[in-house]
């Protein structure tokens, strides 16, 4: 344990170095930062919601439209598969969990099994009398509803991270909440209006052919619908509802970019947008096909815009207009570059941390780590004399590399994280504790100065691993089952677990191994 190689001196000294490196950014201003080229240390310590202040919202994802919609699309393809077989039917419809239909005729009961099996193979189908039944068994909905709410975690994730909001914490909770926390924000009511809508846009041709007015006194004409204008969609005298086809001619889910621009000739706010290989072709379709006549452009049940097909429009891209402002634009097409919500969502909690209160915490997270690094430091020096400084140098060194180490990862510091950290800096001796105490035994014993500390060092080894890596398991179990602040927690002591053991055994052994060459002591001053 006395023989120390030069390639462990040079391994030491450079993990120093560069944990040095990265902690030096927490003590610089962050506007000089800026300038720093990238590759180079130039990343800070991410403040958690409850040390620099923010919003916290709780996130119900309405995981049952996602079946409805489902049960729906079924319903719809049902009918249109039955009246092209010519097998008569009645009372088509969906329920909560299932869709069903009645066969009058007995004849035709087979083949409208058959056909509805064909729908969707994983769902299973059942007769019972006339009336047939098709539903998704409980694990394939399950299945749906956990791939709606990661797939909404993603969403958000996407859209609140085009709002330059820095390291939001996106988690879910449950089965079908998110937790969504963003420090720096304290009105988070804009990240509200971007991440409560979900989006859903599509085009479809406007029915010219039917009379809106009969359509609001509720005669409907089938295969369309009745929407309402966006208020920017309006123009002077326009009505406040349009009669639209139901038939999405292209859809949302065919766009891949969308930004703010504005147009060229009236300088006004508009979105463009550009859609992929198919929906280029489609949309060059309808166009060519309906020149002169108006097409919707809709957004969540809701028409933003309704331009008239003045030309065919093959290239695949387009613009919305409206009388939108520039902040409205930049917001729209941050929606659709993000994509759709798979289903709605709702706000259930919301709550928000003033920075003062952030402030506070960080003063006394500080005060609480510098009186327990001092009393150490005090501590160690008296008990151990020498070896005592050495290992006070280690546990400075210890701090350091917590703050690179943290830094590198982007971990996000909350103040249970400060409590890791204060709790590892009285951890980070508790090895050099053991040798220390050890190499006294060994000299009482009547060793020789080398042999004392090599025997310290080697019997103490075992005892030093043992008690970290149960320590270490434990930060690991309240990681992998914890959430938030208690994954903060566990983060910090993980690291402050691993650096302390590279200190207290390489850097402080590098120290006594060096002074012990160098000295060649007769007595150790511990």
């Amino acid at each position: 344990m006395v023989n120390y190689p030069t390639w462990k001196k040079v391994l030491v000294a450079l993990i120093c170095f560069i944990g040095l490196a990265y902690a030096v950014p927490n003590f610089v201003d962050e506007d000089l930062l800026s300038g720093v080229p990238d590759g180079l240390p130039n990343q800070q310590v991410n403040l958690g919601l409850d040390l620099r202040g923010g919003s916290h919202l709780l996130i119900e994802v309405e995981v049952q439209k996602v079946i409805d919609e489902y049960l729906e699309s079924l319903v719809d393809t049902a009918r249109a598969e039955l009246r092209e077989a010519r097998i008569r039917y009645r009372s088509l419809g969906k329920s909560a969990n299932n869709m069903g239909v009645n066969i009058p005729q007995e004849a035709d009961q087979d083949r409208a099994l058959e056909l509805l099996r064909q729908l969707d193979l994983e769902a299973r189908v059942s007769q019972s009398g006339d009336r047939l039944t098709i539903e998704l068994p409980e694990p394939i909905m399950a299945a749906r509803r956990a791939a709606a709410v990661q797939q909404s975690i993603e969403i958000i994730r996407r859209r609140i991270d085009e709002t330059g909001v820095r390291e939001p914490t996106i988690q879910q909770q449950g089965q079908n909440r998110i937790i969504l926390q963003m420090p720096g924000v304290e009105d988070p009511q804009r990240v509200k209006d971007l991440i409560g809508k979900t989006a859903n846009l599509s085009f479809q041709m406007v029915d010219v052919d039917n009379p809106l007015q009969e359509a609001l006194a509720g005669r409907v004409p089938p295969g369309s619908e009745v929407l309402q204008m966006a208020p920017n969609a309006r123009g002077p005298g326009q009505p406040d509802f349009m009669l639209v086809r139901k038939r999405v001619d292209v859809s949302g889910q065919n766009l891949v970019d969308s930004q703010p621009s504005f147009d060229g000739r009236t300088n006004q706010p508009v979105v463009t947008f550009r859609f992929d290989t198919a929906g280029a072709r489609r949309f060059g379709e309808v166009s060519t096909n309906n020149v002169g006549r108006p097409f919707a452009i809709v957004l969540d049940d809701e028409i933003i815009s309704a331009p008239v097909i003045q030309e065919p429009i093959l290239g695949g891209t387009g613009q919305i207009s409206g009388r939108f402002s520039v902040q409205e634009t930049s917001d729209l097409a941050l929606l659709l570059r993000a994509g759709a919500l798979p289903a709605p969502i709702s706000f259930l909690e919301e709550r928000t941390v003033g920075p003062g209160m952030g402030a506070d915490a960080v003063a006394a997270g500080e005060f609480a780590s510098v009186v327990g690094l001092v009393a150490v430091l005090i501590f160690m020096a008296i008990a151990y004399g020498r070896f005592g400084l050495y290992a006070d140098i280690a546990l400075l060194m210890n701090v350091i590399l917590i703050l690179g180490a943290l830094s590198v990862l982007q971990a996000t510091l909350t103040l249970p994280g400060i409590a890791g950290i204060v709790l590892t800096i009285g951890m980070a001796v508790d090895a050099n504790v053991l040798i220390f105490e050890r190499i006294r035994e060994e000299a009482r014993a009547g060793r020789t100065p080398i042999s004392a500390i090599d025997a310290g060092y080697s019997r103490a080894f075992t005892t030093i691993i043992d008690a970290n890596v149960t320590t270490l398991i434990a930060a690991i179990l309240l990681y992998a089952f914890g959430s938030g602040p208690v994954r903060g927690f566990a983060v910090t002591l993980s690291i402050g677990i691993i650096t302390s053991m590279f200190t207290a055994i390489m850097l402080t052994r590098l120290f006594v191994v060096t002074w012990l060459r160098s000295k060649r002591p007769d007595s150790l001053p511990v």
